[in-house]
């Protein structure tokens, strides 16, 4: 379980380019927004990743990058950024190792049955790859606003 103050763990995961990406990539260049949702083309999700693009210029001007991460396949991530014109990255943890780490994977229950999937989350890592701030089962309305906030307060110092 990842907690505020600890040192992020370090990950690498394909994008929707195929691309690796890595949380050290940014290290002492940007924040990182690192958000796990549980699955593409999902209305809940979709506003979530709609709400990032559309404050994807502020999270840019305040020196920070977003990252999307649920189990998802690459191709599914492609139409997703194409139908929604997102902006950022989406990275495909297929194998939910990632989001075990971040204790992100976890037990749920829809309609009286129980699987595992991901629990909508957020962290805000610094330059230096610590956890600056966590939110977990996150309320999509006036999310994308508290994380944006928290980050100018973080930077304010």
């Amino acid at each position: 379980m990842v907690t505020e103050g600890q040192k992020a763990p370090g990950f690498s995961l394909k994008n929707e380019s195929g691309e690796q990406v890595a949380l050290s990539d940014f290290t002492g260049k940007k924040y990182v927004i690192l958000y796990f949702y549980p699955k593409d083309m999902t209305p809940g999700c979709t506003t979530e990743a709609c709400d990032f693009r559309d404050a994807a210029a502020e999270f840019s001007e305040s020196d920070a990058v977003i990252l999307g991460v649920s189990p998802d396949a690459i191709g599914d991530h492609q139409k997703f950024i194409a139908k929604y014109g997102l902006p950022f990255s989406l990275l495909s943890d297929e194998d939910h190792e990632v989001a075990e780490e971040y204790g992100v994977w976890v037990e749920k229950n829809m309609y009286g049955k129980k699987f595992m999937g991901i629990e909508r989350s957020t962290f805000l890592i610094d330059k230096e790859g610590k956890v600056q701030k966590v939110w977990r089962k996150v309320k999509v309305q006036d999310h994308i606003r508290e994380v944006l906030d928290t980050l100018r307060t973080v930077q304010a110092g």
